[in-house]
């Protein structure tokens, strides 16, 4: 039972109402509801959970790779072998439709299940009042007019209206890429806009409670929740990738190939030789012979070994054919806070109020910190953190004024030399108001109106590089009491600044290098502030063409985003949905965009993107959304997988290449063929034969080396490309073939049989020898060596094709043995048509690249 019922209020109308309004509205109280209103609530609102999509059985997750045109094609023509009796035709064909089918299948399962125990442990129960009395209860059980009493380290359950609190501060970084964590309080406020950030007394489903306490009313559940909303989106998402697009392409096109040739052969047989079982048959191992069928399989396998390769260096593949949209990305984006950077705020400067580094101003914000008995809030933890100080031996705390939301700063008294000394830390622009002097060199000057304005730009010119900032204020008390008040926190001497920041993590500058080399452009795409997000991309090195945020792109249509993302490199203040408009206009472009993030708004764009990536300690909802997942903090693993995917596209291309250019060449030969010759000119079982011997060479493919040029760029789906290479390369084999025919018919007076073996010969060393020279764009062997396994099954397949017509196993296939002359007369023509191929390609690489 999903909640995706009209709840009583709109999460941002509640932000208006007191406290008694929003108890009257949601009929509840500070005693919380009853069990029999919950127990009614429940079935009118359902059940406090996000939408997921409806998890498939293994059984339905391996039927659905068998909707797959190769494999259908397989099928029918497996089904049709098997109704004329060719059983181990048909036997043949369907093993390769299993293997494919299973090879990806499996691959992607145990991903699935790696991906499964990341998840992280999140609470399941929350702490809420029913009946008067605090009870734990199942977060999925909350209810709109829940009481929920919150402490630190809590999840937020639901969409909360703080009602009271202490002290209290919300990370929410995963929702809104804020670096900081921010402070919430009770007070019915008029937000500007609905931007989650601007609602200061709203708890947000899926951020955690950093420090304080508070009490807050359950306004909205289930799907009716900022998160809920975002899971429904997710649920119905579906985003075909430039990979399934590609494969897609260039699979129709072999189809409708072979159906076209199938037709033409079949006529042109039956018409001439009268025949139609035959010609039928005949037709039917065309077709086989002309489907790309070990596709399916060499694109599982070259994946599988991909994302084993990746496994090694800790990164979990939960889709197989993000590999290679990994490899293709041209743009990466990413979130900042805890992708680029360390998702941890440490102190950056303590320094005096013209920014020169002073350790006393440390000493005097670490004594605050250390003596303060409150929840120490992120900021005190990074200052303590900073370095440790001895301070017990040389001040005693006295008293303390604790922080409050009104006067947004706190303060501790000490005694020290036998005289009491107040120590206040805060908003610099509230500790300005209770100075009346400054602090220099040692030298006790006053404020004036003068100086005013250069004190705070000090501190402002900080604020604007991303810092976030504390001012430190001190003065010495001549009459000691035994207690204070914030009456005493006036008089101040302005002793300097705190400087704190998320920094970027010490790997991601050079990420960035590395990526440019590589040909991937890198795109900043953040919820956070302008200020902050401009600093750490200059701390990183990126070159920042352009800076817009969220509020410009809200406005825009989508073709003038097309046109503003061509020209900017950074974006900030970004909502969930922004990010995701940003990746569809790259998209728009003809771009393959990669994604990486961490939070529960990085979900959308993570779902756009060709390959969306993420770490292992982001939150669940991007790691189920995620393709790919970093188990290492260091972001130097993305060059490994951009490079593991190259290799991979590399080695699958090499095979389209081949089998597409292959087959284009033998549509021509066997057209030719049947229009001049009396007989077939290769019974069905030696097509079969063949191509099954062919593709067996094929299989080490995956293994084979990938030149280092090759992965130096990102090489998208070309399907125009594959289609000049198929135009330009297979009449080269047909025009052997034909030299072929010729020798056999009129040097050695072929009869059928020798006609059909010695073509099977011809047709097997060609096809077999040809990857050698396709699979490189330099000269083979000389310039670039082939994998061990590809040398080694291209001259065991050829082997064995040549000495098959000379065993006994040879007449089942209605071989003869050839006269020795031919095998010479082969190597000249196998020679000459790889030497042809050579030659044309280097022509073909000139003209039109090599991709």
């Amino acid at each position: 039972m999903l909640n995706n019922r009209k709840q009583p209020i709109q999460n941002f109308e509640s932000s208006g109402y007191t406290t008694e309004v929003i108890f009257e509205k949601f009929s509840t109280s500070f005693n919380g509801l009853s069990d029999a209103v919950v127990a009614q609530r429940l079935e009118e609102y359902g059940y406090n959970e996000p939408a997921r999509k409806k998890k498939r059985t293994i059984l339905f997750q391996i039927i659905s790779k068998f909707v797959n045109p190769l494999v259908i094609v397989l099928i029918i023509i497996a089904v049709f072998s098997l109704f004329f009796g060719e059983k181990i035709s048909a036997v043949l064909v369907i093993l390769m439709a299993i293997m494919s089918v299973f090879l990806s299948f499996i691959q992607e399962y145990r991903a699935g299940k790696e991906a499964e125990k990341l998840s992280e442990m999140v609470r399941a129960t929350a702490t809420v009042y029913r009946n008067g009395k605090p009870r734990e209860v199942k977060i999925r059980e909350i209810v709109p007019g829940d009481i929920v009493d919150l402490f630190a380290g809590d999840m937020i359950p639901a969409d909360l209206r703080i009602i009271s609190c202490k002290d209290l501060f919300i990370n929410q970084a995963s929702l809104t890429g804020e670096s900081y964590p921010v402070e919430k309080n009770a007070e019915p406020i008029q937000a500007k806009t609905n931007s989650v950030a601007d609602f200061s007394n709203i708890a947000f489903m899926g951020s955690s409670v950093v420090s304080g306490t508070g009490l807050g009313v359950v306004i909205r559940t289930g799907l009716a929740t900022q998160f809920g909303e975002l899971s429904r989106r997710l649920a119905t998402m579906a985003v075909e990738s430039s990979f399934d697009k590609g494969i897609r392409g260039f699979t129709w096109v072999m189809i409708r190939f072979m159906l076209v040739l199938v037709v033409v052969i079949f006529t042109i047989n039956a018409l001439s030789k009268g025949n139609y079982i035959e010609a039928l048959l005949f037709s039917l191992a065309v077709a086989v012979g002309l489907t790309p069928e070990m596709l399916p399989m060499l694109v599982a396998i070259n994946l599988s070994k991909g994302a084993i390769a990746m496994s090694k260096k800790e990164v979990i593949v939960k889709r197989l054919n993000s590999i290679q949209n990994f490899g293709a990305m041209d743009v990466l984006c990413t979130d900042k806070t805890g992708t680029l950077t360390l998702d941890k705020i440490v102190l950056e400067h303590h320094c005096d109020v013209v920014r020169k580094d002073d350790d006393d101003v440390l000493r005097l914000a670490y004594l605050n910190s250390f003596y303060q008995t409150g929840l120490k809030n992120i900021l005190d933890r990074a200052t303590l953190a900073h370095e440790k100080l001895l301070v017990k031996q040389q001040y005693k705390k006295v008293d303390e004024i604790p922080f409050d939301f009104s006067r947004k700063m706190m303060s501790v008294v000490v005694e020290y030399d036998s005289r009491h000394r107040l120590i206040a830390k805060g908003a610099p622009e509230e500790v300005f108001k209770r100075c009346t002097q400054y602090e220099l060199d040692g030298e006790i000057l006053d404020i004036n109106d003068l100086i005013v304005a250069d004190l705070k730009k000090e501190y402002t010119d900080l604020s604007s590089e991303g810092f976030r900032v504390l001012a430190v204020a001190y003065k010495d008390i001549a009459e000691k009491k035994s207690a204070y008040a914030k009456d005493d926190e006036q008089g101040l001497i302005l002793k300097g600044y705190m400087a704190f920041l998320d920094p970027p993590k010490p790997t991601a500058k050079k990420t960035i290098e590395v990526l440019k080399s590589l040909g991937i452009e890198f795109k900043v795409l953040t919820g956070d502030n302008e200020l902050v997000t401009k600093k750490i991309c200059g701390d990183v090195g990126l070159d920042i063409k352009g800076l817009v945020t969220g509020d410009v792109i809200e406005k825009l249509k989508d073709i003038e985003l097309q046109e503003l993302v061509k020209r900017t490199t950074v974006f900030a203040r970004l909502s969930p949905s922004q990010k995701e408009r940003v990746i569809h206009a790259l998209h728009e472009n003809k771009h393959i965009v990669g994604y990486l993030g961490d939070g529960i708004n990085d979900a959308l764009a993570l779902k756009a993107a060709d390959v969306g990536i993420s770490v292992n300690n982001a939150v669940d909802i991007a790691k189920e959304t995620a393709d790919i997942i970093l188990l290492k903090k260091s972001l130097m693993v993305l060059e490994d997988g951009v490079i593991e995917g190259r290799k991979t596209f590399g080695n699958i291309v090499k095979y389209i290449k081949m089998g597409s250019s292959s087959n284009f060449g033998n549509m021509i030969s066997m057209t030719g063929a049947c229009l001049f010759l009396p007989f077939l000119p290769m019974l069905p079982i030696q097509i079969l034969l063949n191509n099954f011997l062919y593709d067996i060479s094929q299989v080490a493919i995956p293994t084979d080396e990938v030149d280092k040029e090759y992965v130096m760029r990102s090489r998208p789906w070309n399907l125009g490309y594959i289609k000049k290479f198929m135009i330009f390369f297979g009449p080269i084999s047909s025009v052997f073939d034909f030299i072929t025919f010729g020798v056999l018919l009129f040097v050695f007076h072929a009869s059928a049989p020798l006609f059909h073996t010695g073509w099977f010969l011809e047709s097997l060393c060609t096809q077999t020898l040809v990857i050698h020279v396709i699979r490189t764009g330099k000269i083979p062997f000389l310039e670039s060596k082939p994998g061990p396994f590809l040398i080694f099954t291209s001259i065991y397949i050829v082997t064995i094709g040549l000495l098959l017509p000379l065993t006994t196993l040879g007449k089942y296939f209605g071989f003869v043995a050839p006269p020795l002359p031919y095998f010479f007369v082969l190597v000249i023509i196998v020679g000459a048509y790889l030497f042809s191929v050579q030659a044309v390609k280097s022509w073909f690489i000139k003209k039109y690249g090599y991709e």
